[in-house]
C-alpha cells in the first residue's frame, strides 16, 4: 500500500506544475461563474437582444411614420380602412383573393338515364 502512495506522490511532485496548469484551464474555462464558456453564451444572446432591438426600432419607426400620415392625412384613414379591414366605399366591389391551397374534394361521376 505505501509503495502506491509514494508512486503517487511521485507522480504528483514531478507533473505539479503540469496538473495545476490543467487544472486552472478547467477551471477558468468551463467551471467558474466568469468561464470563457459563459461568456460565448453572454455574447451569442446579447447579439440575439441587439437585433431583436433593431427590428423593433425599426417596426417603431414605420408605425410612427405610419401615424405622422394618419394625423395629416385624412385619405390615409380611408386607405388603411380599405387595405385591412376590406371597407369599401357605396359605389365599390371588393375582391379577396386568397392564396390558400384547398383540398381536392372527390366528385362524384355520376351518369345521366
Amino acid at each position: 500500500m505505501k509503495k502506491y502512495y509514494r508512486g503517487l506522490i511521485n507522480f504528483l511532485d514531478h507533473y505539479k506544475y503540469l496538473i495545476v496548469v490543467v487544472i486552472g484551464i478547467v477551471v477558468v474555462g468551463f467551471v467558474d461563474e466568469n468561464s470563457f464558456m459563459r461568456r460565448i453564451q453572454y455574447e451569442l444572446q446579447i447579439s440575439d437582444l441587439k437585433a431583436e432591438i433593431k427590428k423593433y426600432n425599426d417596426r417603431n419607426e414605420v408605425d410612427m411614420r405610419q401615424l405622422r400620415e394618419l394625423k395629416r392625412d385624412p385619405k390615409a384613414i380611408q386607405k388603411i380602412a380599405r387595405e385591412r379591414y376590406f371597407m369599401k366605399a357605396d359605389d365599390e366591389d371588393i375582391f379577396v383573393l386568397s392564396d390558400d391551397i384547398t383540398p381536392a374534394t372527390p366528385q362524384s361521376h355520376e351518369s345521366a338515364k
